[in-house]
């Protein structure tokens, strides 16, 4: 494929994908075939690297449900979880490179997880990003029993209690667990870190009283705060 024909192509998913609100997937380098000019003209798949129910699962789908609509073809949502995103970036990479797998992902599996894994089985570069999916803002959230009632006050808890205090996560790399990393840092706090393979599970533990803190996205939060 030429560069102006692979330009043309990426051209098209990009805007297709920015206008279903601003969201949008991954895909990887293209392979030379003139099926793009008439993409797509079968089912694509969109891989999301986190489990069913957290805001980036939601994301695709609603990604999904608009752009079968758009182009008249089916747009299927199939979760594959684990490893900070990289088991679901693993597989588009194995996929054959002709646009009919993306990718939803948080950034990690293509920007800080090939610093934080000794291997990945993918190489990054060789993703396409086409646009970004949302850009939502992390929260700090606390159990409803935690005995800080304020960030200052829950510093000065951390402080006195060195390792005592945990906050989960999606897993390694992920934006919550690097928040979290980087909060202890700045305010001199010893945290213990919890991954979980995704939101829903870390969301459920926090509401149970088994995980302290969540530095999580506002939409995967909202309701429990809402609830009380």
């Amino acid at each position: 494929m030429s560069h102006r024909a692979r330009d043309r192509w990426m051209a098209k998913i990009a805007a297709l994908l920015a206008a279903a609100v601003l969201l949008a997937a991954a895909v990887q380098a293209l392979a030379q075939s003139d099926a793009t000019a008439h993409y797509p003209s079968r089912a694509v798949k969109i891989i999301v690297s986190a489990p069913p129910g957290g805001g980036l699962d939601i994301a695709a789908r609603v990604i999904a449900d608009r752009l079968a609509k758009m182009w008249g073809q089916p747009f299927v949502v199939e979760n594959r979880t684990g490893a900070g995103g990289n088991l679901g970036a693993e597989a588009v990479a194995q996929a054959e490179p002709d646009g009919y797998t993306l990718l939803a992902a948080q950034p990690a599996p293509l920007t800080t997880n090939v610093v934080l894994y000794k291997k990945l089985n993918f190489d990054p570069a060789r993703f396409e990003p086409l646009a970004i999916m949302t850009s939502i803002p992390n929260t700090l959230t606390v159990r409803l029993d935690f005995p800080a009632r304020s960030v200052a006050e829950l510093i000065a808890y951390a402080k006195a209690n060195p390792g005592k205090v945990n906050f989960g996560s999606q897993g390694v790399g992920t934006t919550p667990h690097l928040t979290g990393e980087l909060f202890a840092r700045v305010t001199g706090t010893s945290l213990t870190h919890v991954p979980y393979r995704g939101t829903a599970q870390a969301v459920n533990d926090l509401v149970a009283g088994n995980v302290d803190m969540l530095f999580f996205q506002l939409d995967s939060v909202r309701e429990q705060y809402r609830a009380g």
